[in-house]
């Protein structure tokens, strides 16, 4: 590595070209930037030194003679574009205002030959500065002051502009302006490509990753080690057709990433958004696999990412109305919707099961947003069911009925009665539910966009005596308690003219809810009266018909109950009782209880903190170990149980608090203090284990 002070206008005059590499990103300077660039020109021509405005760090490009150079730019694009747009915007101002100076004024050609273009050169060679793609196009276009093309770069032009505005200003002298520029100085770092490594230097010119996404952080680490030509190669081929797909979100890429390595690693830990690139570099580097090969897996699974995310049109189409009924609830479920979309194009799934999938997706994050479960650990719940997928869909109904307490698939019985008797306008997916209620399974859509929620029973009703006389003497209680709910709830474009208007007026007025076309609105138009017992029946009906929208998995029991007993052997066979502290009579004791229990059938035992669980398939007993006895917790009542003569017995149902258990639901202790009491327990464990096999 070798670096100098230079002058910037020393660096670019000569035959030489700079070029940006495919690796790095577009340029993405704003007003604001450039305006900060204009002013320090302005002081390095105020003042009588210099102006220092970083490093430009380059490395030799393809070897074209001696006499011309070509130099890949590291480090420095963005102030080097921006000056060069500068001067072109300088050129222009004084070509078209006639502008002259002195002798020693900067002039049209000279501007040209010495900071433009290589004057002597043919084709690409005879620009400077060579950008990226659609940059390229539209600086190249303005150094020849043709009009930019139509697919251009905004920000190019942008700035273009900006400078000459600023070089109208009256009280702007083009020579002050190219003194500045003459002005402003470089830390010029050339790097031997042989000896040199620019990922490193990068990096550490880099290490904030200010105005560098991690995706651009990626891009440079996969391609700066490359030759230009395989650099272009890969780019174009895989890289660019990526970008393609995430360039209309800002973070979308980024989240690309994170989430494809997290299903190639089969993790579940989130990364943090400022550590992707750094996770990148633990999961791949240059000698773990062929590049080429990396990039194409990348680019399959950018594709079912972006269609995932709405970026791109959903393929294959069939399955573009789950998908986007799914996407309405969140997008934390990337790992899983990757996973899925591969199975589909390897033939596990085939179409009914993979738009069942997204159904099935779609239900778990609405029943459980009904029913008021938490829906912060989406993201990690997703990526673990991801990975229990097996070769066929039945696989993902076991995985999704395996998740337990709060993170569980809520039952037909838990959903329908959270419709029905929860306030569900509070809900954040309240419009979400009536929308679908609306045109779910038909084929002539309700314009539901144009539609806003409105209560029947209007919101406040303290000033309307006929609502309060058709609600009878209770009005208060019935007002309140069913004003949000499902039954009270429907769709309409006529919110701010029903307003809070009686009955019988929102019904029967023009464009009332009799003469309403949208469904929603078909068992209000008939009614009477709008009472408690009308809502209730209504409440019935759309709950009913909402667990055929989102339903549940229904999932095979006995597919579930071998998934559970693999589970349970695969920890079982990580650990034993050995590892639990316990003294050594009572070791003794839990060893002949062990024995008898293992009598009864096929028992897993699996440690489950300070316990030793006995499993065959359901947990059936819970054996914790104490000082100086052995406890057994068992999920019986008191009253079931047969004399147990002189065991210590204790119905714990009314304790606050038992130390150590580990199955909360488990309310019968029985204490064991020797040997003899063994077989007085047994009947007991027996009676519990035959329980839960029934």
């Amino acid at each position: 590595m070798k670096a100098t002070d230079r002058n910037l206008t020393e660096l670019v005059n000569g035959n030489r070209q700079f070029i940006i590499p495919v690796f790095q990103r577009d340029y993405s300077w704003t007003t604001e930037q450039c305006n900060q660039i204009w002013n320090d020109i302005l002081r390095a021509a105020s003042s009588k030194g210099v102006h220092f405005i970083g490093p430009i760090v380059y490395v030799e490009g393809d070897v074209i003679g001696a006499a011309f150079q070509k130099w890949l730019l590291i480090d420095g694009q963005q102030r080097l574009t921006s000056v060069t747009l500068l001067l072109a915007a300088l050129r222009d101002h004084i070509l078209e205002t006639g502008w002259k100076g002195s002798n020693n004024s900067p002039t049209t050609d000279g501007i040209e030959a010495y900071f433009l273009r290589n004057i002597f050169q043919h084709g690409d060679q005879r620009y400077k500065l060579v950008l990226r793609r659609t940059d390229n196009a539209t600086l190249q276009a303005l150094i020849d002051r043709k009009s930019p093309p139509d697919h251009r770069s905004t920000l190019i032009v942008e700035a273009y502009e900006c400078f000459r505005e600023y070089l109208r200003d009256p009280s702007c002298d083009p020579d002050t302006v190219f003194r500045g520029i003459s002005n402003l100085k470089v830390v010029d770092v050339t790097l031997q490509r042989s000896i040199d490594d620019p990922q490193l230097i990068f990096e550490s010119m880099n290490s904030t990753g200010v105005n560098l996404s991690q995706s651009d952080l990626v891009r440079n680490y996969l391609l700066m080690g490359l030759d230009e030509g395989e650099q272009t190669r890969l780019y174009d081929d895989y890289w660019c057709k990526i970008e393609d797909l995430f360039k209309s979100s800002s973070n979308a890429f980024d989240f690309f990433l994170r989430d494809y390595i997290t299903m190639c690693k089969q993790t579940t830990q989130w990364t943090r958004a400022d550590r992707i690139y750094e996770e990148f570099k633990l999961f791949w580097h240059p000698g773990h696999a062929k590049l080429e090969d990396r990039l194409r897996d990348m680019a399959r699974f950018a594709h079912y990412y972006a269609w995932f995310r709405g970026l791109a049109p959903v393929q294959p189409e069939w399955l573009s109305d789950a998908m986007s009924h799914m996407r309405k609830l969140g997008t934390t479920q990337g790992v899983l919707i990757m996973r899925l979309y591969d199975l589909y194009e390897k033939g596990k799934f085939v179409r009914k099961d993979f738009n069942h999938a997204i159904t099935l997706i779609e239900s778990y994050i609405l029943r459980r947003d009904v029913v008021g479960l938490p829906a912060k650990r989406y993201w990690s719940v997703f990526a673990r069911v991801a990975y229990e997928i097996g070769a066929d869909f039945e696989s993902l109904k076991v995985a999704l009925a395996r998740l337990r307490d709060n993170n569980r698939f809520p039952d037909d019985d838990e959903f329908a009665h959270a419709l029905e008797e929860s306030d569900l306008y509070a809900l954040r997916n309240c419009k979400h539910i009536l929308d679908r209620l609306e045109n779910a399974g038909q084929m002539e859509l309700s314009p539901v966009k144009e539609y806003s929620i409105e209560h029947i029973m209007p919101q406040n009703i303290d000033g309307s005596s006929e609502w309060q006389r058709m609600l009878g003497n209770d009005w208060r209680n019935t007002h309140a308690t069913w004003v949000h709910r499902l039954g009270n709830l429907t769709l309409t474009a006529y919110n701010s003219v029903y307003s809070n208007k009686p009955f019988e007026e929102k019904k029967l007025m023009k464009r009332g809810l009799k003469y309403s076309a949208v469904r929603l609105n078909q068992d209000v138009r008939d009614q009477d009266n709008w009472t408690a017992t009308e809502m209730q029946e209504r409440s019935r009906r759309l709950a009913k018909n909402a667990q055929e929208i989102w339903p549940h998995h229904k999932v095979d029991q006995a597919r579930l109950q071998a998934a559970q007993i693999r589970d349970l052997r695969i920890r079982a066979a990580q650990q034993n009782s050995d590892s639990l502290e316990m003294g050594k009579d009572v070791r003794g004791l839990l060893r002949k209880i062990l024995q008898a229990v293992h009598e009864l059938g096929d028992i897993i035992e699996l440690i489950e903190h300070k316990s030793v669980c006995c499993y065959g398939p359901d947990v059936f007993a819970e054996l914790l170990p104490m000082k100086g006895y052995l406890r057994v917790i068992l999920p019986l009542d008191r009253d079931e149980i047969e004399d147990p003569g002189e065991l210590q017995v204790q119905d714990a149902s009314g304790w606050k608090f038992v130390s150590n258990r580990v199955h909360v639901d488990f309310d019968l202790l029985v204490n064991i203090y020797n040997e003899n009491e063994v077989a007085s327990a047994v009947p007991m464990i027996r009676q519990a284990f035959d329980r839960q096999t029934v």
